[in-house]
């Protein structure tokens, strides 16, 4: 069984650091591990159960603010893709929670690691835990930097929902209309903590810098980085 990665280097990607370190680690206890121990060790179950409710909690109310008008059921469908066992999964890879888990014998010679079904589960934990060391303040400004921006995404095109442009294929019908244009979209800078990162693109057409663009994941600062050049170009 390989040892887990010092909680520390969780702590940071988070931007968090707990007072009560036993939360984490229970955060990170898969029912194997708990199982081989005599120490009265328990799994991140219950932790689960209520980071799942906080999560809801939070992205519900999200949606509410961010689309005034939109009808309960589109609420609902909206919440439902955003929360869905893949989408959370993600963001456990993105803090690279599957190598922080702590495993039982046997669970770690196997891919319990990279299960999807068991990051989704130790993230629900993980905002669990940070809920109850920091309170509400905490779990809400940790799952708004995640999920601000998925939500206006998934809420674009709806009806009620926030008005969205198609920059960058926009920018590609400007570009490509009196022939075939090459467009790249580069990645200047990356910064900030994994959970609250910032990307700065710029998109390049013909070997001409025509716009660059920030946000929080590479697709957002793409998409700014086409609004500038269309502005440039005038065409907005």
């Amino acid at each position: 069984m390989g040892k887990p990665e010092p909680l520390s280097g969780l702590e940071s990607k988070l931007g968090y650091t707990f007072r009560d370190k036993t939360l984490l680690e229970t955060a990170l206890t898969h029912s194997s591990f708990a199982n081989e121990q005599e120490d009265g060790s328990v799994s991140y179950e219950r932790l689960e159960f209520l980071g799942d409710a906080v999560i809801g909690l939070e992205t519900a109310l999200l949606i509410f603010e961010e689309a005034p008008e939109l009808a309960e059921g589109q609420m609902t469908q909206v919440r439902a893709a955003l929360v869905r066992a893949e989408s959370l999964a993600e963001f456990a890879r993105g803090f690279g929670l599957g190598e922080y888990i702590r495993l039982g014998v046997g669970a770690g010679r196997t891919d319990v690691r990279k299960n999807d079904a068991v990051l989704e589960d130790v993230f629900e934990a993980l905002i669990a835990a940070v809920f109850l060391d920091g309170g509400t303040d905490e779990a809400r400004k940790l799952i708004r930097s995640l999920f601000e921006e998925p939500v206006r995404e998934r809420l674009s095109g709806i009806p009620g929902g926030m008005p969205y442009v198609d920059y960058k294929s926009r920018l590609q019908e400007v570009l490509q209309k009196d022939g075939a244009a090459k467009i790249h979209y580069k990645v200047l800078a990356e910064s900030g903590p994994a959970h609250n990162k910032r990307f700065l693109v710029s998109v390049v057409s013909e070997g001409k810098k025509l716009g660059t663009g920030e946000g929080k994941t590479k697709k957002t600062a793409e998409r700014m980085a086409a609004k500038m050049a269309l502005e440039g170009l005038k065409c907005i």
